[in-house]
């Protein structure tokens, strides 16, 4: 994997280019070396970055906080995304910017204002007590295995989670991200994905098999209104599976959804604001 990885590297690699390299990758020291040989200089970047280095990340309930140095000197910004991950894309997209000539305290200006892509671990909606609603597109056990890890460390409260899964999809990947859920999230709530040609029950029947301890709507409407009217201050609901979605198929059609859009309908009917 390394020695492909870092042969392709070597091949597409333009002359004249500067190489942002992310420090914490396995292959960070090959590929800083093959630049190095061709004479590309090199922007080090991640937690064990030599230029732009990140030194600390502070979760609030929206985001995170930042504390990363250029050259030795210490920046702070306000990141509106989830996971520590992000803030290390966050700045491989800022080195990366840097590479192309822009000016560094400007870019850093620009990373508070980074916003997330529709659908992935977006935050929706914040009911009247604190309690807020995600958005993720997480449809696999390792997606959301990533994505309830990575909220929970956001969350001073519960982890709700309302999720499904696909049909005419992967079966066997069903009863392990009903596992996941029982695992990681304080309460679980199955419900339709998008179910398409199968049995909606039958798909839902199979996720609770890794999941005795969830809760089983399979209007994802009403799952979601239920996740959303349980929360309580501190808490957090993640609706995942659909993410940027606008409809969901149901017996060859397909029908209007937005994950957002309802999340949003159900807090104002939750905080009591009507439709």
């Amino acid at each position: 994997y390394l020695a492909a990885k870092s042969e392709l590297f070597g091949r597409v690699m333009p002359e004249e280019a500067t190489a942002v390299v992310c420090s914490d990758d396995p292959c960070a020291s090959i590929i800083s070396e093959i630049a190095s040989r061709r004479g590309a200089p090199v922007i080090s970047v991640g937690c064990r970055g030599k230029d732009l280095k990140l030194l600390s990340s502070r979760v609030t309930g929206a985001g995170q906080e930042i504390r990363y140095s250029w050259k030795g000197k210490v920046f702070q910004s306000e990141l509106g995304l989830i996971g520590t991950f992000q803030a290390s894309n966050a700045l491989l997209a800022a080195g990366l910017a840097i590479a192309s000539g822009e000016d560094p305290v400007e870019v850093f200006v620009a990373v508070s204002g980074i916003k997330p892509v529709r659908g992935r671990m977006e935050l929706v909606a914040r009911r009247s007590n604190g309690a807020s609603v995600f958005v993720d597109f997480a449809h696999t056990p390792d997606a959301l295995r990533a994505a309830l890890r990575s909220l929970r460390r956001h969350v001073t409260g519960r982890l709700v989670l309302v999720f499904g899964a696909g049909g005419e999809r992967d079966c066997e990947k069903r009863p392990m991200m009903g596992g996941v859920a029982e695992e990681l999230s304080d309460v679980a709530i199955v419900t339709d994905d998008n179910p398409r040609n199968e049995t909606p029950a039958l798909i839902r029947e199979s996720i609770m098999f890794g999941c005795p301890g969830g809760v089983e709507i399979g209007d994802r409407a009403e799952a979601i209104f239920r996740g959303v009217d349980c929360l309580q201050p501190g808490d957090a609901l993640l609706i995942a599976g659909k993410g940027h979605e606008t409809g969901q198929e149901v017996a060859g059609a397909i029908h209007p959804f937005d994950d957002s859009e309802q999340a949003s309908v159900a807090v104002r009917l939750a905080d009591g604001m009507g439709t």
